[in-house]
Formats: C-alpha cells, sequence, structure tokens
C-alpha cells in the first residue's frame, strides 16, 4: 500500500520540539529559554490592534469572502513598498496576497511542477519547504552550502535534470541568518533564466536585513517576471503571525495559475488581516525601523558574546535577522544533545537534523538560535547555560 501524501513527510519540528517540554516543570530559578520558533511573541501596536478592531466593527467586508489573489488596495500598496524598497517599477497584477508565505510558496509549486518534478534547495532548508515539497510529490534536491553557509550556483547547475522545475532561495536565510549577497542572488537568477527554470526567493525576513537599500537588483531586470517568483510575509514586520497575511511577487500569468490553487485552498486571504496588513505598509515604517534595530543590536549581542561559547568548542556559522547557526563539540548527535538541554539547562532550540536530509553527518553537529524574542540579558543567560552544559 503507498503512503499518503503527509505520511510521505516528516512531522514539523516546530511540533515535535513543544511535545519534548509539554509537562517538563523547569526549576523556579531556570525558567526555559525557547530559542526554537522564529515568530514575534508580542502583539501588534496598539495602532495596528485598532485598526482590525475597527475593520471588525465597522467594515461589513471584513466578514465576507474577498477577491482570492487580495483586495485591490492592498496589493496596490505592497506593489508600491516593493517598487520604492528595490528601486524598481512593479505593478499590482504583478502582486498576490496569500495566507500566510508558506501558501505562497505551496501556490508557487503547484502553479509550476507536476508529478515527480524536482526542485533544488540548498541545506540547511526551511523545513516546511521540504515538507510541502513532498506532500506535492516533488523531490526535492539538496544543495549542500559552502563557505559562509552560502549555495554555489556552479553546484547548482550539476543537479539540473529535465525534470528540475525551480531553485529556491532564502534570504535572509532560516535557518542559518546569512544575507545572500547580491551577486550571488544574481547568479542563480542568471542561472535559472538559461536554463529556463524559476527562481523562487523567499524575502520573509527582509525587513531585518543588516544592508541598507536593495539587497538585490533582481526586480530592475527587464522582464524580471520571466524567471524570479518573490516571497514575502506580513507577520515578521507587523507582528501579524496568527492573522496569516503573505505575498507573492510573479507574473500575471503565473497568479493565473497560482489562483486555482489558492481558491481550492482558501478561498481568499484573511478579510482582517490583509485590513492590518494594509494599516502597516500605511503606518508603521517608523516602529518597524526601530524593530530592525533592536533585532541588530541582539545580532550584535549574539556576535560579541560568542566566543565565551567557542572557547567551549562551538562554532558560529552563520548570523543574521532571526537566526545564529551554530555547531555543537559533543560527541552526540544534535537531537540527542537538544533533549538534555531542555532537561538539564532549561533552553529549547531546535537541532540541525531538522533541516537536513535524513543522516546528513553535519546535522547531527549543528543548531539553529532562534533569537528574535530573547533580548540581550536573555542571549547572555543562554551562552551562560551553554557554556556550563555538558551532556
Amino acid at each position: 500500500m503507498n503512503r499518503t501524501r503527509t505520511e510521505a513527510t516528516f512531522v514539523s519540528p516546530i511540533v515535535e520540539s513543544r511535545r519534548w517540554v509539554a509537562g517538563v516543570r523547569f526549576p523556579p530559578g531556570r525558567p526555559l529559554l525557547n530559542v526554537s520558533q522564529a515568530a514575534p511573541a508580542e502583539a501588534p501596536p496598539e495602532g495596528l490592534r485598532q485598526a482590525l478592531a475597527d475593520a471588525a466593527l465597522n467594515n461589513v467586508d471584513a466578514h465576507l469572502y474577498g477577491p482570492v489573489l487580495g483586495n485591490d488596495a492592498l496589493r496596490q500598496a505592497l506593489a508600491g513598498q516593493i517598487s520604492d524598497h528595490y528601486e524598481a517599477a512593479v505593478a499590482a497584477d504583478q502582486v498576490g496576497i496569500t495566507s500566510g508565505c508558506n501558501q505562497a510558496f505551496a501556490a508557487a509549486i503547484a502553479a509550476l511542477c507536476g508529478e515527480g518534478d524536482e526542485v533544488i534547495i540548498p541545506v540547511p532548508w526551511y523545513f516546511n519547504h521540504k515538507m510541502w515539497l513532498d506532500m506535492a510529490g516533488v523531490k526535492a534536491v539538496p544543495l549542500s552550502v559552502g563557505e559562509g553557509m552560502l549555495p554555489d550556483p556552479a553546484k547548482a547547475q550539476n543537479l539540473i535534470t529535465d525534470r528540475t522545475r525551480a531553485i529556491v532561495l532564502v534570504t535572509p536565510n532560516n535557518p542559518c541568518g546569512v544575507e545572500y549577497p547580491d551577486g550571488l542572488v544574481r547568479a542563480f537568477f542568471d542561472l535559472a533564466r538559461k536554463s529556463g527554470l524559476s527562481l523562487i526567493v523567499d524575502e520573509t525576513y527582509r525587513d531585518f536585513d543588516s544592508r541598507t537599500g536593495a539587497p538585490h537588483g533582481l526586480f530592475q531586470t527587464a522582464d524580471w517576471d520571466r524567471t524570479l517568483i518573490h516571497l514575502y510575509s506580513f507577520s515578521k514586520a507587523y507582528r501579524l503571525t496568527g492573522h496569516r497575511v503573505g505575498a507573492i511577487a510573479a507574473s500575471p500569468k503565473m497568479m493565473f495559475e497560482m489562483e486555482k490553487f489558492l481558491d481550492t485552498v482558501t478561498i481568499c486571504p484573511s478579510q482582517l488581516g490583509q485590513a492590518g496588513a494594509l494599516w502597516g505598509i500605511e503606518n508603521l515604517q517608523d516602529w518597524l525601523a526601530g524593530e530592525r534595530q533592536e533585532i541588530l543590536s541582539r545580532r550584535t549581542a549574539i556576535e560579541e558574546g560568542f566566543p565565551a561559547l567557542e572557547a567551549k568548542g562551538w562554532r558560529l556559522l552563520g548570523c543574521g535577522a532571526y537566526f545564529a547557526y551554530v555547531e555543537h563539540p559533543f560527541d552526540l548527535s544534535s537531537e540527542d544533545v537538544a533533549r538534555k538541554l531542555v532537561a538539564e539547562a532549561s533552553v529549547l532550540m531546535l537541532p540541525g537534523s531538522m533541516f537536513m536530509p535524513e543522516g546528513d553527518p553535519d546535522g547531527a553537529r549543528q543548531f539553529r538560535i532562534a533569537f528574535a524574542n530573547v533580548d540581550r540579558a536573555g542571549i547572555q543567560t543562554l551562552f551562560s547555560r551553554l557554556a556550563d552544559f555538558t551532556p
């Protein structure tokens, strides 16, 4: 009997790790430090919450079906924001709104791939990308990263077959945190265009990139939408995780195909979530700039404090946006170390094996630290616990 599509993939690392702490009583003087999930834990700013409340009370349309690809006002506002950020010209019909960025990825794969097609994804990978490819009947072709946790276009070219449909990049990267240089992103774009493939670039964390200005020039390229499919999330920028609002930029032709998928799965994105995202674009740019500075400050704290762990044999492999990616010094696998960290150090972080093909030896030595919800003092406490930890 064939396995079902869900049986063909693994359990989400976030779901699995929550089981590790379920029912555990942590010492009063050593509460749990949870650095497992990359999502804001606080509510949106009061002004945005008021906008949501006003929409719920006073806008009848907020409770009805809307356009499958999102409301015109939000599509136009996001097209303008993308155009400003990337110093390009992006039209509203090249932008669609989705129920979270994960759905944007799923819609892109549904529009691009048939049964048994292939998509190249760098490893360590974002686990939900791999899970969706499994459930879509698409083969995920792993591209191991090299120095600086960066993928190599030449190695990617060697993986292309007649079944390859796309290459996926995430920058700033999840799980590694690294920001892909403009030249590297361009090289992948050129490879995809030359090979007749799509390049899917997930920039969920673009608002926390340490670089100023456009991180790449792909949108400035003539006919960019023949090759580029760009993914974005409002969840991290405006703390709208529970409202599930993401976005995709691509050609109108690709939008036509993705609309079939989106109509079948959710019919339309959340009306209240879209109201919040639009209000955020129009009113929260200064606030978001402050959020970015706070995340960059925490990144600096990671980099400045890491020598204390380095002295214990740990290595910092990548850092940026919401994440640090590290290598541990122990003989045990990262999953075994992770479970011991919960019990013996009150620390929950995800092992690298959750971002790698099964059996990959690098994953057994690595961890992702999601530091977006840990302030400078929390980072210092984390490093102190890790430095004192011996399995």
